[in-house]
């Protein structure tokens, strides 16, 4: 796989419509503004902890991405039950506490509403754990926009597993060369694109606290209000 540079050029999405079928869109960072897991994670979660084991909070942070970096890319990782038995701690509850921090990124709706306008399929395809996916839908409302909702703990795998595209077409009965999917991961772009779907883009702002940083690999968006009719 290809390292992403510091800095990369915007390519710029130049999608025929009419060649789309399916439309995949990814949860955190690329609907919803990643902000709130990422201060839940690395700020809020290690503050806790450190309070229950009477350590610093950088004691804390280093301690809990050194466990992150155990599971990334696994379907444990996004999984609120076993960190609250890893930890002994109840993360569901924790994630309540901030719900307000919740948010869906600019021109998401309008973008929704094109597509069923368009008449394309709409799935969204997530890694979320089904706990935080509740937390999520309920604090935002985007649910009843989607022809339907896959957990990656559904389909047996997390989605930079190649694999889990190829499970993922099988159940959902989509022509890959006719579906767009929407990610703010590159691995998850990569696992995909080696499975052959047609259409790939890149979230170049996940989080609203973030810089913009584009793909050198793969067409970017920083809103989705760039795939709508001017």
């Amino acid at each position: 796989m290809k390292t992403t540079p510091l800095y990369c050029e915007k390519i710029f999405p130049v999608f025929p419509w009419k060649q789309i079928d399916t439309v995949l869109l990814d949860m955190d960072g690329t609907l919803l503004d990643k902000h709130f897991d990422d201060y839940f994670w690395e700020q809020y979660l290690p503050e806790h902890y450190s309070l229950l084991h009477d350590i610093s909070v950088e004691e804390a942070k280093a301690h809990l991405l050194a466990r992150y970096h155990q599971v990334k890319d696994t379907l444990d990782w996004s999984d609120l039950d076993f960190w609250s038995r890893e930890l002994d701690m109840d993360v569901q509850e924790l994630k309540l506490r901030i719900n307000h921090l919740i948010g869906v990124h600019p021109y998401v709706v309008e973008f929704l509403e094109y597509c069923l306008k368009i008449r394309k399929r709409l799935y969204l395809i997530t890694n979320a754990h089904s706990s935080t996916l509740s937390i999520k839908l309920q604090k935002t409302a985007i649910g009843p926009w989607f022809d339907r909702i896959v957990c990656a703990a559904e389909v047996g795998l997390a989605k930079e597993d190649p694999q889990f595209w190829q499970r993922l077409e099988e159940m959902l009965q989509f022509d890959k060369r006719r579906t767009l999917l929407v990610d703010d991961t590159e691995k998850v772009l990569f696992a995909a694109q080696s499975h052959g779907l047609g259409f790939l883009l890149f979230v170049a702002r996940p989080s609203s606290r973030q810089r913009v940083q584009y793909s050198c690999n793969f067409p970017s968006i920083v809103y989705f209000k760039e795939l709508l009719p001017q």
